[in-house]
């Protein structure tokens, strides 16, 4: 009979991949996170990984939410992984 230790991979470090070079006023903005495990691998992450944070607008799981009056020309973007908040990424769309 064998035995194999299995060690659960980790995020190691998140990475931001933007769909638009601008944000949408009045519908949803998906803000895609992708987080590299210790294995090298790629995981998307999401509101359930990840806590979103924005100087504007409301966030529902990735998506921020602009009203149709915003009228600022860009909007600050923070996540941070919830296992571990020493792992975040700040952004400027």
């Amino acid at each position: 009979m064998f035995s194999f230790a299995v060690t659960a991979q980790k995020v190691d470090s998140i990475y931001v991949h933007l769909y638009t070079d601008s944000l949408k006023k009045g519908t949803y903005n998906y803000i895609n996170i992708d987080g590299r495990l210790t294995n090298g691998r790629f995981l998307p992450l999401d509101s359930t990984d990840l806590i979103f944070t924005s100087s504007d607008g409301k966030f529902f799981g990735n998506s921020l939410w602009l009203d149709k009056d915003f009228n600022k020309d860009k909007v600050s973007i923070k996540t941070v992984l919830k296992s571990n908040p020493s792992i975040f990424k700040e952004f400027i769309i």
